[in-house]
This record gives structure tokens, C-alpha cells and sequence, in this order.
């Protein structure tokens, strides 16, 4: 028969062996979720850079996704061209413009872009002053399912001799379940005076789709949150996202622009059947809701913007939820 102490003895080495067990089988469990992490992020296609003079491509799994083109000679603004889904079906119009496609605001249109109409009067998105790459603040940076860079930009007065304000602007390529998801995020600010944001029609972000999925001119739709329709109903609405998309061949393939619910407040949307969508919080009375309006942005003090757009491709007869990629979206913000 044991004695207190021998049986005391006993339960410390039972209570220490199921403790190892326990230990061990945590760790084997956190192995496994960290191995079967790594798995899941190493199958994802990989997203690659190219840099050349002026101009930064970028392939997903070793097909082209798009031209990052921040020196031009006719557009003096940085932009994305040629954007690819991932069933290799372009999503934005031709630049320049191709035989089918209408050649109206050919340089203004590019593909997808950040632009203003009036900053301290002077007008980047019809190209009246000019917008002025100055580095890569964040080399471009590849990987299994994303990609990044970050560049500094200087926006310059019309005569091209001083700078109305900095920005800078991290661009982030993400492969999620809904498609690719392209995002931008811009910080601006001026040490030297007060910035000025106008209203006007021309003034976010900015994209042209593919010809042939425009309403105008394809087999295309404008929808957005609430469930409008077209031009005629998306026009100048304040919503979440407003996704444009169509058929081509065999594929349904369409792209949504997300504002980031972090902006100063919600952005109107400028929609046409031709083929153009833009997110735009500032043009209140151009928009039609409400009275003029100017957003200011104190010497010294930062503005930032952000958003998400959807590329997307599915088979023929396939939808995309767009809903359920916005909370996704919502949820890579938080992440």
C-alpha cells in the first residue's frame, strides 16, 4: 500500500505524461494547419513582374494580367492597360483604341485609373496638367497569390514648374475565390498650401471596359448594390459597389469597382453605356445630389483613398457573386 507521498508521486508523473501528450498533439495540429497553410498559398498562381522603361508588367501564373504605364507620351498620368482576366479575355477597352472599338476619349480612358478634374483648379483627367512618376518607393514584389508595389507620384501645376501635392500610392494584386482583385490605396498631402478637391463628373476612380460587353455597343450590363440597372438607373447613385459585365465567346467576364468604406464618405457613381464607370465622392452637385461642394485638405495634413476592383471570368451560364466577393474584400481590409 503507498503512502501519501508515493501517491502523489504517481499522479505528478501521469498529470506530466498526459501534459507531453497534450503538447505534442497541439503541436501536431499546428503543423499541420501551418503546412496546410503554406500549401494552400504555394498552389496559388504566381504573380510576376517585369519592369521596362516606363512601363511595369504583371502576369498571374505566367499569362499577362496588365501593363502598369507610368510614362506615356500622349497620357501624362499613370494608368493600367490591356487588364486580363484570368480566363485570358481582356476586360478594359484596347488602348489606343482598335478597329470596333469607339474612339471617343481615347487618351482620357485608357483602361483603369485614378484622376481628378480640379485640384487647385487644375485638371489631371483631361490631362491639362500633368501627373509626374517620380520612384518606386516599394520595389515591385511577387509571390503565390499576390503582388505589390508602391510608387511616389508629384501632381504639377499646368505649366509643369511646381508641385501641387504628393501622393503615395500602394498597389496590391490579390488572386481571391471571386477572381483577381486589383487594389489601390493613395495617401495625399502638400507641405506647401491647402488642397482643393472640386466637383465634377471626372473626379475617382476610374475604368473602360471591353467593347464588347458595354451595353451600348455588346451584350453587357451595368448593375450595382441595390440592383439597378444600366446607366440610365446606376447614374449618379451613392453605392457600394457597380459591377459591369457581359458575354464574350464562351465566358462571362465583368469588373467591379469597390470603394474602400474607409473613404471620406460614399461615392456617387458615373456610369455610362458606352462603356465608362467611376467611383466619385466628390462631385456632389455634379452628381446631382446636393449643393456644390469642396473637399480641403489642409497644408501638412494626409488624404487618403482607397479601392478595391474586381476582374472576374467565369463559363458561360456561370454568375459571379458579386455581393459575396464585396464582404470578401471587406474582410482582406481587415486582414
Amino acid at each position: 500500500m503507498m503512502n501519501k507521498n508515493q501517491t502523489l508521486t504517481v499522479v505528478i508523473k501521469q498529470l506530466t505524461s498526459l501534459l507531453s501528450i497534450l503538447t505534442c498533439t497541439m503541436l501536431f495540429v499546428s503543423n499541420n494547419a501551418i503546412a496546410q497553410k503554406v500549401k494552400k498559398t504555394s498552389s496559388q498562381p504566381v504573380v510576376a513582374f517585369e519592369q521596362k522603361p516606363g512601363d511595369l508588367t504583371i502576369s498571374i501564373g505566367g499569362k499577362p494580367f496588365a501593363s502598369y504605364v507610368y510614362e506615356d507620351p500622349k497620357i501624362s498620368r499613370p494608368y493600367f492597360a490591356h487588364v486580363k482576366s484570368s480566363c485570358g479575355v481582356q476586360v478594359t477597352r484596347n488602348y489606343p483604341p482598335k478597329e470596333g472599338d469607339p474612339k471617343d476619349h481615347a487618351t482620357f480612358h485608357p483602361g483603369i485609373w485614378l484622376s481628378f478634374g480640379d485640384i487647385n483648379g487644375n485638371d489631371y483627367w483631361r490631362l491639362k496638367s500633368k501627373v509626374e512618376h517620380e520612384m518606386f518607393v516599394e520595389q515591385p514584389k511577387g509571390g503565390p497569390g499576390s503582388g505589390s508595389f508602391t510608387v511616389r507620384n508629384y501632381y504639377m501645376t499646368a505649366d509643369g514648374k511646381d508641385r501641387v501635392l504628393a501622393e503615395l500610392v500602394k498597389y496590391t494584386i490579390l488572386i481571391r475565390p471571386s477572381g483577381t482583385l486589383l487594389l489601390t490605396n493613395s495617401t495625399f498631402s502638400s507641405d506647401a498650401a491647402d488642397l482643393a478637391f472640386g466637383d465634377q463628373e471626372e473626379m475617382g476612380l476610374g475604368v473602360r471596359v471591353n467593347t464588347k460587353f458595354t451595353v451600348q455597343y455588346g451584350k453587357g450590363h451595368l448593375t450595382n448594390a441595390e440592383g439597378l440597372k444600366e446607366g440610365e438607373g446606376t447614374w449618379g447613385k451613392a453605392s457600394k459597389w457597380v459591377d459591369y459585365s457581359g458575354i464574350i465567346d464562351d465566358n462571362t467576364v465583368g469588373v467591379t469597382i469597390m470603394p474602400d468604406p474607409g473613404n471620406f464618405r460614399p461615392s456617387w457613381f458615373h456610369t455610362r453605356d458606352y462603356g465608362l464607370m467611376a467611383a466619385n465622392a466628390f462631385g456632389r452637385e455634379a452628381m446631382k445630389q446636393g449643393e456644390k461642394s469642396a473637399i480641403v485638405v489642409k497644408k501638412g495634413e494626409k488624404f487618403e483613398l482607397g479601392y478595391g476592383v474586381l476582374i472576374y471570368c467565369k463559363p458561360k451560364g456561370e454568375k459571379t457573386d458579386v455581393e459575396g466577393a464585396y464582404q470578401d474584400y471587406l474582410q482582406v481590409l481587415k486582414d
